[in-house]
């Protein structure tokens, strides 16, 4: 790996980690959350300004997380082979020029476009991280510091907290508006840092000589992918018996894809080695479920604290603060222990008691009740996380990692499309309480799912072997 743009010589810390990569790291990598969780409190707002029902505007979630499905690895392989800072400057880059058009939509339809932007644009931020701490585990000759790990699952979580309200108080001063305008100013600061930070060349596989990345894309392979993943998405977005052409049209897709990456000689996913790494599938199937489950309260129950129980957008991120200041708090606790079994049984079993603790409320419940529900999904949020990402870590080809990262995201936004069309079906015109109680009980189906994946993935002890990431 060649030195960063500038000839400052490196500020590295005592495993030889280079400090200067974290902050354009860091901020790359929470583009995507700072807008999944802004747009939580925004829904509302944007619903009554432009006349759309709930059932209309959960397209705005369903949007960023169709395109980032599809991105994250897509831009993930692009990233392994050239390297991320020519990604990273174009992604971040486009998340400016989606704030400009949300900023000035007038309309419902211009918005889902900003939102998809969006999702392009944030596509490279945590493939990129991934890419550079294999990069620098192989420059150093040592494991990337479990601290790093620890500090990008942290990041995230710091942000959720900070999303929703900051959420509330940007509609308070400046109305939903201002919600998308935040990304200008954001996007160049991430630039910035980009130019100033990134290696110029840090590719993880293969050369980065334009021919030679020219020649290792499998854009057939790739625009399969594609048709595959936004058919069947598009058929979660909206259940309907109506739309089962969509779902034809995903298995045909993936049918074809399959047989074109097992023909080709660079695939763009590798099914051979992806179909002999089982514990990175049942990773990929815990990422879809558990996010099921997270996504369906940061957006419906956000929704029903508004709708249901009558609190402002200011007020219903207020409530959702102590789930993610929980969050953190368990991430930076568990970030230094070794192992990941435990913390992923904990994270299941928090998740099913939230959602019981759910289907107890009602509008007119107590303020302190909603606020414990998010306490207790503080939980889960904190512990899923950080184990799926260092499960990924250890777990994936090093020459495929930003990809496989990328793979991680899109099984994370499968789940969030379940859970927006899950959303969706149970609350209709308005968010009322008998939806919500409808949503709860989808929600844990999912997280017993996902407690019966993890008692019964032996593959875990592997990765909670001392080589592990530990604290650094």
């Amino acid at each position: 790996m060649t030195d960063a743009a500038t000839d400052a010589p490196r500020t590295t810390d005592r495993t030889g980690f280079d400090r200067r990569l974290l902050p354009p790291m860091l901020l790359g990598s929470v583009l995507n959350p700072v807008n999944s969780s802004i747009i939580s409190v925004a829904l509302v707002p944007i619903g009554r300004a432009l006349g759309a029902p709930s059932s209309q505007t959960v397209w705005l979630v369903s949007a960023l997380y169709l395109a980032t499905s599809l991105g994250q690895p897509v831009v993930g392989r692009l990233i392994d082979l050239s390297g991320p800072r020519r990604l990273f400057l174009l992604s971040t880059g486009l998340v400016g020029v989606a704030g400009v058009v949300g900023t000035l939509a007038p309309n419902l339809g211009v918005l889902i476009a900003a939102r998809v932007l969006l999702g392009f644009g944030t596509c490279a931020g945590y493939p990129a991280s991934m890419a550079l701490l294999r990069g620098e585990a192989k420059r150093t000759g040592r494991d990337s510091p479990g601290g790093v790990l620890t500090a990008l699952s942290v990041a995230n979580q710091t942000i959720a907290v900070i999303g929703p309200l900051l959420g509330g108080l940007l509609i308070a001063v400046g109305g939903w508006r201002a919600t998308f305008a935040l990304n200008v100013p954001l996007a160049a600061v991430a630039v910035l840092l980009g130019l100033l930070r990134l290696p110029k060349q840090a590719a993880t596989g293969g050369s980065s000589e334009s021919g030679s990345v020219s020649s290792r894309l499998d854009l057939p392979g790739m625009g399969l992918f594609a048709a595959m993943l936004v058919s069947l998405l598009l058929f979660l977005m909206n259940l309907h018996p109506r739309d089962w052409y969509l779902a034809l049209l995903a298995a045909v897709a993936g049918a074809a894809f399959a047989v074109r990456e097992l023909r080709a000689a660079t695939p763009f996913i590798d099914l051979r080695v992806l179909g002999g790494n089982t514990p990175l599938l049942v990773t990929y199937g815990r990422a879809l479920v558990a996010y099921v489950v997270a996504y369906a309260f940061l957006y419906g129950f956000s929704q029903w604290t508004e709708e249901g129980h009558g609190l402002t957008p200011f007020h219903a991120g207020l409530v959702q603060m102590p789930m993610f200041l929980t969050a953190i708090g368990v991430s930076i606790v568990s970030g230094r222990r070794r192992g990941v079994r435990g913390k992923l049984l904990t994270g299941a079993a928090g998740q099913i008691a939230a959602c019981l603790v759910m289907l107890t409320l009602t509008g007119t419940s107590p303020l302190w009740l909603l606020v414990l529900v998010a306490l207790v999904f503080g939980v889960p949020q904190g512990l899923n996380n950080l184990a799926l990402q260092n499960s990924v870590y250890f777990q994936a080809d090093p020459e495929r990692i930003a990809s496989s990262a990328g793979l991680l995201r899109t099984f994370a936004y499968l789940g969030s499309m379940v859970a927006s069309s899950a959303t969706a079906a149970s609350f209709g015109q308005r968010a009322d309480t008998g939806g919500m109680h409808r949503l709860a009980w989808i929600m844990l189906g999912a997280g017993v799912l996902s407690l019966l994946l993890t008692v019964f993935d032996r593959a875990l002890g592997r990765t909670d072997a001392p080589e592990g990431p530990a604290a650094a």
